[in-house]
């Protein structure tokens, strides 16, 4: 019997692109792969608790978890020009103490947020929400990620792009680090380094198949945006560069993970290198 590997992973469109590839049994592999969809406040939530085998994190809450989770390559959602938004109604001015909805306390929209806005007061929200809340008036402006930042009611307007406020903090030009995978460390090494190859596989073949299974994916009703919007959307965050992390895409983990610790949301600065599944032990296993 295969052994069950628990999958969570967020339900907007690239993280659903990026995983179908399993569920409709694209790949072959050594497990039987459960997957679950939750929004990724509560995904990182779960991580803290260790609760699933693989899991879908934002990047800033991996140093809290280190312990029980490795950095997996593959699966990733970086913004190269563009990213999450902060919104408000249109002619309003914004204060320095501001009330604001984000989509989680560990996401990197938040971390970027709290270095730019420190005094800005922070309630946290479903991300799906997060525009009416501002639009009802119950904050002032709102930080929109996923599916969002492609059209939101013509009432509103962007305060700024976490994409330009990246930028200013890293003060080069390095791709913004959203989503990564993470791996609980109990699980065997030989069967980590089988995980990572599957999903690095599923998002290899869901990229190169896309006009196979964007299709599947509007049939099932399990897109929030019409077609046209999920090219787009897939075009930002679920292609080429969401397969394997490279060099590129390293450095700028790093300097997220630096600025964190330099802002005092970490105790200590790591490197994404020094966490990573180290596949060269099946090589050396086999030698």
């Amino acid at each position: 019997m295969k052994k069950t590997i628990t999958i969570a992973h967020s339900p907007d469109a690239d993280d659903i692109f990026m995983y179908m590839a399993i569920q409709f049994g694209w790949i072959g592999n050594d497990f039987t792969y459960k997957n679950t969809a939750l929004d990724i406040q509560t995904l990182n939530d779960l991580a803290l608790k260790n609760e699933f085998d693989v899991t879908a994190i934002s990047f800033a809450l991996y140093p809290l978890i280190t312990s029980e989770y490795a950095l997996l390559r593959t699966a990733v959602s970086f913004g190269e020009g563009y990213g999450p938004k902060l919104i408000k109604k249109k002619d309003t001015h914004l204060k320095r103490n501001f009330k604001v909805a984000l989509s989680g306390a560990n996401t990197t929209n938040a971390l970027i947020f709290r270095m730019k806005y420190p005094e800005a007061k922070i309630v946290y929200k479903n991300f799906l929400e997060i525009e009416n809340a501002v639009l009802s008036g119950e904050v002032d402006a709102g930080v929109l990620i996923h599916e969002s930042i492609l059209e939101f009611d013509n009432t509103l307007c962007v305060e700024a792009e976490l994409w330009d406020i990246w930028l200013e903090f890293a003060k080069e030009s390095l791709p913004l680090p959203l989503g990564g995978m993470a791996l609980r460390r109990s699980l065997p090494i030989s069967d980590a380094i089988k995980i990572e190859r599957d999903l690095t596989n599923a998002v290899k073949i869901a990229d190169s198949n896309r006009h196979i299974l964007a299709p599947m994916l509007m049939e099932r009703n399990l897109i929030r945006v019409n077609e046209e919007k999920l090219e787009t959307y897939l075009n930002l965050y679920a292609n080429k560069n969401s397969i394997c992390m490279n060099e590129t895409q390293l450095k700028a983990v790093d300097m997220l993970f630096k600025l964190g610790y330099d802002y005092k949301f970490y105790d200590k600065i790591i490197h994404a290198k020094d966490y990573l599944i180290p596949s060269e032990y099946e090589k050396f296993r086999n030698s």
